[in-house]
């Protein structure tokens, strides 16, 4: 299992609208609208890098309002 937090930056006023539909893809754990550099944290889970990645791009990616994704994948040293 691979988990990432996925720090969005969205249109103005849109960060709450965001998290919303965000919260509701499958594999998403928590999306809460913030402050600061980024709009949204998002916190998500895949069985691989790969599935992750296709769901960044297919899913969170096109939902509407947001202007830029940063994807941290969380590592266990």
């Amino acid at each position: 299992m691979v988990q990432a937090y996925i720090l969005i930056q969205t249109e103005v006023g849109r960060a709450s609208a965001v998290a919303e539909v965000i919260a509701k893809i499958p594999g998403v754990l928590t999306a809460e609208d913030v402050t600061g550099p980024y709009d949204v944290i998002v916190r998500a889970q895949a069985d691989t890098v790969d599935e992750l990645g296709r769901m960044v791009v297919a899913k969170v990616q096109q939902v509407e309002g947001i202007t830029r994704t940063l994807t941290c994948p969380v590592v266990h040293i």
